[in-house]
């Protein structure tokens, strides 16, 4: 009983099918190498290799015409979105003043954001109290509580980071 062939086995004996007639009518240069197929994940068929070297590996040579490869097309690379009303595909100019609002409106954002992450950092610190937060009636063990208190240390540490980011990217819209 033969086993049935893997998927990508299929795909490519129906191109070789499907070739076969235009590679016959299309006047294509006749290739005097032996075409191997080489068994194993991937599935390796190959014209650069010696009979003896296919026999090492176990490959068997493929029979009949020459396989023909057609190289896939490459993608188009998108065209750059423009926002401007009226604007033009390909026009990359924007109004000076939508982008004044534009940078305004960014400010705005970022400076709200800002004050909102110094305000919960402060309450970070008071609730952390220098290192020595009030326990909590589930942390009667002493290691729980010590777990908890590196785990605000480290809160406190990337919430200090979060906000220099941000006065970062402000300072940059400023200029």
């Amino acid at each position: 009983m033969s086993q049935p062939l893997p998927h990508a086995t299929r795909i490519f004996r129906c191109c070789v099918l499907a070739l076969l007639p235009l590679a016959a009518a299309g006047g294509a240069a006749a290739q005097d190498k032996t075409v191997y197929r080489c068994p194993g994940p991937p599935v390796l068929y190959t014209d650069a290799m010696t009979p003896q070297e296919a026999k090492d590996k176990g490959c068997r040579a493929i029979e009949g015409t020459p396989v023909t490869v057609i190289p896939a097309t490459r993608p188009r690379a998108p065209a750059p979105a423009v926002s401007s009303p009226g604007a033009r595909p390909g026009d990359a100019r924007v109004d000076p003043a939508e982008q004044r609002a534009r940078d305004t409106d960014a400010r705005r954002i970022l400076g709200d954001e800002l004050r909102r992450e110094e305000e919960r950092l402060a309450e970070m610190r008071r609730e952390f109290n220098n290192g020595e937060p009030e326990r909590r009636g589930d942390e009667r063990n002493f290691a729980r509580y010590q777990e908890r208190v590196a785990e605000m240390r480290a809160a406190i540490t990337r919430k200090e980071a979060d906000v220099a980011a941000l006065r970062r990217e402000l300072e940059k819209l400023a200029r």
